[in-house]
């Protein structure tokens, strides 16, 4: 936190993240950077029409957009999917596409900070989180349940040093984006 800083109002470029849980773990460890930068966070609620969502924004010079997108490895859907996205008209200098090799954001999360060894192998066709949830013993067979088990570990988060760097430096390089 910056003593005496009040934040700014919200500029026109955003950070978008896949995700609720993205939105919330970004926030709470960048959150007061963003505020002395005037960005916001915002979720997509996933990114299958990310192309579709970069054109209603209408992305220029100072309307920027930083997208952090899960799974973003090479020849998965998601690659395809922001290929389609950076031909948007606008886009090129004006829109940044990182992501992370995780299934979910949760998996950023450094094990240790969990008092784990590694995180549970989750078997092919069980949904992820559910499959998580379940490892720890924890109830999963709701929404609700998974909301609470994702604050359990969101709980577990202090600093930017409980995430692991592949994260980070996506993070940090949309913030860069955005503010230079």
């Amino acid at each position: 936190r910056v003593e005496g800083l009040r934040a700014q109002v919200a500029k026109a470029s955003r950070v978008w993240v896949e995700g609720k849980h993205d939105a919330e773990l970004v926030e709470k460890v960048w959150g007061d950077d963003l505020r002395v930068e005037g960005i916001v966070v915002e979720p997509l609620h996933g990114v299958d029409d990310l192309a579709g969502a970069v054109a209603a924004f209408g992305p220029g010079p100072g309307r920027k957009l930083g997208i952090i997108v899960d799974h973003l490895v090479a020849g998965s859907k998601e690659s395809r999917i922001v290929a389609e996205a950076m031909a948007v008209p606008g886009a090129a200098g004006n829109v940044l596409v990182v992501g992370h090799p995780y299934v979910d954001v949760w998996q950023a999360i450094k094990p240790s900070v969990l008092g784990i060894p590694a995180w549970p192998t989750v078997p092919r066709g069980t949904d992820w989180k559910t499959g998580i949830l379940k490892a720890f013993g924890w109830p999963h067979r709701t929404a609700e349940d998974v909301g609470l088990g994702w604050q359990k570990l969101l709980g577990a988060v202090r600093t930017y040093a409980d995430l692991e760097p592949s994260l980070l430096g996506r993070v940090e390089e949309v913030i860069d984006f955005l503010t230079a």
